[in-house]
């Protein structure tokens, strides 16, 4: 028999008498609980006080350093002429520039005739399109010649496309390529017309024959050039290249390398162009030649050369040959004084001496660039600072407030009647309406048109136009008023807070000691049950020594009945 039931023996239920008893004996627990969660509503009251004074704090940071009250915004009056920056604090004025030479890049040309002509002799019967060394590559189709069409082929000879055209022509019109010059030559009986808006081959183009009006078409130039999609080896280079098996060569002190076998003219170009040479390299197939530009403007040189012993790109592409185009430096005036120099069509302070001012050249020309105080974000940011002021003090008259209903029940906030909370209320209405400066124009808050409504400790910009008419004349009374290092608001108020809601300061204090107080009722709660459990244990043993008692009883009665019961 399992004499712990309830009653089992007895028939009385002494685990709910228990149960009841031991509730009643939780009832300090319950008040402790209680006491807790008030604790700990009142520390999140606090941290929420503690959070809107930080926002506050970003607000004052904004005005306790003189930077704000010394923004800068420039005006330019061209716009197609310039354009401007400014940076804080710079000198304001009016300053009209004269732009009368734009910056340039330099640019070393390479020696023409870069690419070997297409043939070397005048006869033509064995240079194939698609093998000779054509700038342009040729492409397959038809062109017109005096109306008729001419097909051709990639893999037709130079002499075979003048056989067809002489052939389409009836012979009117003939062809010849001459080695000299590097050039083809059509004659006609008359006129010749080249071209028509059905042609798929771009054989005219690049052959660069166009219509002259006569009987005789020449290339305009030669047509020899170097084809960059085909290794160097293979791209028409004037000049045999060579590696040494393993190819260098400089720009500018930048070591490029190359293999002869292997890289590609343009594989080369792109390696420059993405090196730290500062240049761009290119190939100039009008004029058969190589170029490399500064990426930089200004009248600085390049330098290139081959590395020795480590092949002859340099002399094999003709750079080795060219000669510098230099670069301008931009050349402008500032109110009529003498000519100053810049190596961009960026003039900074370094070559204009106005610090703070950055004007971008764009065309030649005059125009104005005007510096003056923006007063906006110094406008914007005093009234951000009265916006998170009153979002502090809202939150603390919430957070302190009593309010009775309609049947004179008085209901009290978390932190009514807790002074830490009213001092703090009462610490920011005191710094805000106290003198800052010693400003014959501004001293408090109030001059500036910022008062209190007189129903809480709210602040309010009032009158707008006080603080435009400081903002625009007394610009400087207005950031002592703020910044000044002993006796500016914003430097005082970042004090208070940093006393108050900094990381050692009283609001930080005073939630670590609310955090212990709650931790410490965990404790005695805990202690409580202890004591609770035992009670508990000790009544159910003795209702347990009960129920033995009981069925003891009831076992000898049994046995009496049974024997004497007849």
């Amino acid at each position: 028999m399992d004499l712990s039931l309830s009653g089992l023996s007895s028939g009385f239920d002494w685990k709910s008498l228990v149960s009841q008893m031991v509730d009643v004996e939780r009832a300090p627990q319950q008040r402790l609980l209680t006491e807790q969660n008030t604790l700990q509503q009142r520390n999140l009251a606090f941290g929420s006080i503690k959070t809107q004074m930080l926002s506050f704090g970003n607000k004052v940071d904004a005005l306790k350093t003189p930077v704000i009250f010394s923004n800068r915004s420039a005006s330019v009056g061209d716009a197609t002429v310039a354009s401007a920056a400014v940076s804080d604090g710079a000198a304001m004025g009016s300053y009209a520039f004269n732009v009368t030479r734009m910056a340039t890049a330099a640019r070393w040309d390479g020696a023409a005739g870069a690419g070997q002509a297409i043939a070397p002799t005048d006869d033509v019967s064995g240079v194939y399109l698609n093998q000779a060394g054509f700038s342009t590559a040729i492409t397959a189709g038809n062109f017109s010649v005096n109306g008729k069409s001419v097909a051709v082929e990639t893999t037709d000879t130079l002499q075979g496309v003048f056989d067809k055209i002489s052939a389409a022509t009836g012979g009117a019109v003939t062809g010849r390529y001459d080695s000299a010059t590097d050039k083809m030559v059509l004659t006609g009986s008359g006129t010749i017309t080249l071209g028509s808006a059905t042609d798929t081959s771009n054989f005219l183009s690049a052959a660069r024959l166009y219509n002259s009006g006569t009987s005789t078409v020449t290339s305009g130039t030669a047509l020899g050039g170097v084809q960059t999609g085909r290794t160097l080896e293979q791209a028409n280079l004037g000049t045999d290249i060579s590696d040494n098996g393993s190819g260098e060569f400089k720009i500018n002190g930048v070591s490029i390398a190359y293999s002869s076998s292997s890289d590609k003219i343009q594989d080369v170009l792109d390696r420059i162009n993405a090196s730290q040479a500062g240049v761009i390299a290119s190939f100039d197939s009008a004029n058969n030649r190589f170029q490399l530009t500064n990426k930089t403007t200004g009248d600085v040189g390049i330098t290139i050369e081959d590395v020795a012993g480590k092949g002859n790109f340099v002399a094999a592409t003709g750079l080795g040959g060219g000669s510098l185009q230099r670069g301008n430096n931009l050349a402008y005036t500032i109110n009529g004084g003498g000519e100053l120099n810049s190596a961009s069509n960026a003039i900074t302070s370094a070559s204009s001496g106005l610090a703070g001012l950055s004007v971008t050249a764009m065309k030649l020309g005059t125009t104005s660039v005007t510096v003056s105080s923006d007063t906006s974000k110094a406008k914007q940011a005093i009234k951000d600072f009265i916006s998170a002021y009153n979002g502090v003090q809202t939150l603390i008259e919430n957070q302190t407030a009593s309010t009775t209903d309609a049947k004179g029940k008085v209901t009290a906030s978390l932190l009514a009647g807790d002074t830490d909370a009213s001092n703090i209320a009462s610490s920011f209405r005191s710094l805000a309406f106290s003198a800052s400066s010693s400003s014959s124009f501004a001293q408090r808050l109030a001059d500036l048109g910022i008062e209190s409504n007189g129903n809480d400790n709210n602040l309010a910009l009032a009158d707008d136009t006080k603080l435009d008419d400081f903002l625009a004349n007394h610009l400087t009374d207005l950031a002592d008023m703020f910044s000044n290092t002993a006796t500016g608001l914003a430097t005082r108020f970042s004090t208070y807070l940093d006393q108050t809601s900094g990381d050692d300061g009283s609001l930080t204090t005073k939630q670590t000691l609310l955090t212990q107080q709650a931790g410490g009722i965990d404790a005695q709660i805990a202690d409580m049950e202890r004591l609770v459990q035992d009670r508990k244990q000790q009544l159910t043993d003795s209702f347990i020594a009960m129920e033995t008692a009981s069925a003891q009883s009831k076992q000898q009665l049994a046995y009496l009945t049974k024997t004497f019961g007849a």
